[in-house]
């Protein structure tokens, strides 16, 4: 990795240089009625809309990858002939501008099952394959345990990462393109004491932690409280409305429908984003239903993120970022969650 830095005011050279791009990133989408800013990732084509001081943003830049609906094919039908027409919906190349160490890592996690598994996801990956991000570094918010969670540092996923070292920018390099950027950007060698602020800036981000969670062992402990009662109590508190699934950076479930024309001349298949914390997500041809229960589910949905992802990539699905905590109806967060069956652990023992 190499790495340069950037005078402040030299950031809006960057952004211009990135023009052939449709560049994204975090701007101010409303405000609640006590004055706090909602954040969002959106498309920007003025530099003075961009607000690289946000705290985080309600959705994750998932939605650019895997969007609640995509059209995966379309059908014409015509007499006893029919033909396929199939579109990455991959138009642009992207660039990100300012996305968190977080959904950096969402992103990687991401990667793991949709581009590197045995059954890779083409829609996913073009549309990876097209994007350029820049990173920027984070104040670690009330709501936020990503140190927890391995994900508040982040070593690769990105073309450059920058971090506010006072009048400049100290920068990561990762990627040929983002090195040929720089070079008209007026970056320069850091020098002893860039590297002291770095160092200052990751110490100060460490100190600014406040919600953490403790997953010593979580495998282990979740394989034995599998049968647990608190899982009862959360199911009674869930609404199964699947809006933490809605803002989670790293959920992943779909399913496909498909749609044909009354006139019978035309078809679609879309795919459209899904909770398992919904009723019907279990629920199979003849109507049985292997989840039917509210508790069940939502159990489920953390043994996936802190147990069967563990088991199969080494790495835990989730990345501490909060937004599931922070938007659930029922207030229900994961530290509370997993610190509850830690206890109920050790009441076992």
């Amino acid at each position: 990795m190499l790495f340069k830095v950037l005078p402040k005011y030299r950031l809006q050279a960057l952004f211009d240089a990135l023009s052939s791009r449709r560049i994204i990133g975090p701007v101010e989408k409303a405000r609640r009625p006590d004055g706090e800013v909602l954040y969002g990732f959106d498309a920007i084509c003025r530099f003075e809309d961009l607000r690289l001081d946000y705290t985080t943003t309600t959705h994750s830049p998932k939605k650019f990858f895997l969007p609640h609906r995509e059209v995966l094919a379309t059908f014409s039908l015509s007499g006893t002939t029919w033909e396929k027409m199939v579109d990455d919906n991959a138009y642009l190349p992207v660039a990100f501008f300012g996305m968190h160490a977080c959904d950096i890592n969402a992103l990687n996690k991401l990667d793991k099952v949709m581009i590197d598994s045995s059954y890779p996801n083409p829609y996913y990956a073009a549309k990876r394959r097209s994007t350029f991000i820049i990173g920027i570094d984070c104040v670690p918010q009330p709501q936020c345990f990503c140190r927890s969670m391995g994900a508040d540092t982040v070593l690769h996923g990105f073309d450059m990462f920058l971090t506010d070292i006072g009048g400049d920018y100290f920068v990561e390099v990762q990627s040929a393109e983002a090195y040929e950027l720089l070079k008209g950007a007026g970056t320069r060698d850091p020098s002893s004491h860039d590297h002291a602020l770095f160092m200052k800036k990751g110490d100060m981000k460490k100190a600014g932690f406040s919600c953490q969670v403790d997953a010593t062992d979580l495998t282990k402990i979740l394989d034995m409280e599998f049968q647990a009662e608190v899982w009862l109590d959360w199911g009674k508190k869930c609404l199964s409305c699947g809006t933490c699934a809605n803002v989670c950076p790293t959920c992943y479930c779909y399913g496909v429908q498909e749609y044909v024309d009354l006139d019978l001349r035309g078809a679609l298949k879309e795919m459209h984003l899904y909770s398992c914390n919904l009723i019907d997500f279990a629920e199979v041809a003849g109507g049985h239903n292997f989840r039917p229960e509210s508790h069940t589910r939502l159990k489920y949905r953390f043994y996936h993120k802190h147990r069967g992802f563990v088991e199969a990539f080494e790495a835990s699905l989730c990345v501490g970022c909060g937004r599931c905590g922070t938007a659930c109806l029922a207030g229900i967060t994961v530290p509370e969650v997993i610190a509850s069956v830690r206890r109920e652990a050790q009441g076992d023992a």
